[in-house]
């Protein structure tokens, strides 16, 4: 029995190494949050593209409103963290830390909750992936796999949901509408924006001056 549990604790280690290893010239074929959009949604919108195709604006707004500092940071933003849990232990709103690479370990690797197990395990796979992966890897992943409404993963199927145009012709206000409707796109809609995304929208165009693309 021991023997067997070795060999299949072995079998997941060996694929997660090749699931990882893989991930670094290939997209996901699909993702555990999409399978749940799909379920939930009946529709899957996703198209995957290169980063190159993404053009400027969608990943300077989603940078600017996700995580200023990830071409910085080593896969965490410990400043941030602390942030968060300063906030959340006044009884606030809950107000998460994570940075693009975090998320990207969780949207590729794993599933969404706030389990203990989970962000273990997303901790794990950001040290990887920032170890094997390059930053401008992470960020096509992550722009490519992101849950950008209901239903709709990625941002050039949000460019065509929203506003009938590929990514990388994404205006700097259309890339920022997009990027607003983040981290709750299923509660936001940059078609009907609240006076809150409207002011989220012109605080992000503001923050996409200091956002420089290496």
């Amino acid at each position: 029995m021991w023997k067997k549990i070795k060999k299949l604790f072995f079998i997941l280690i060996l694929a997660n190494i090749l699931f990882i290893v893989w991930g670094k010239f290939f997209n996901p074929p699909i993702t555990l949050t999409q399978i749940g959009g799909l379920l939930e949604y009946g529709k899957l919108k996703r198209d995957y593209i290169s980063y190159g195709e993404m053009g400027t604006h969608v990943k300077k707004a989603v940078i600017a409103s996700e995580d200023q500092a990830f071409f910085s940071h080593n896969g965490f933003d410990y400043k941030a963290i602390e942030k968060a849990m300063k906030h959340n232990e006044q009884g606030k709103k809950l107000r998460g830390g994570s940075t693009i690479s975090q998320q990207t370990a969780k949207n590729v690797f794993l599933w969404q909750d706030r389990s203990w197990i989970r962000k273990g395990l997303e901790a794990v796979y950001t040290f990887i992936i920032e170890l094997v992966w390059s930053k401008d890897i992470i960020l096509e992943r992550y722009l490519n796999s992101i849950e950008m409404g209901r239903g709709v993963f990625g941002v050039e199927a949000a460019s065509e949901y929203y506003f009938n145009k590929n990514a990388k012709n994404l205006t700097k206000s259309e890339a920022a509408w997009i990027a607003a409707i983040l981290p709750n796109p299923k509660k936001y809609d940059p078609k009907n924006p609240s006076a809150y995304l409207k002011r989220k929208h012109s605080w992000i165009m503001r923050q996409m001056n200091n956002v420089n693309l290496k």
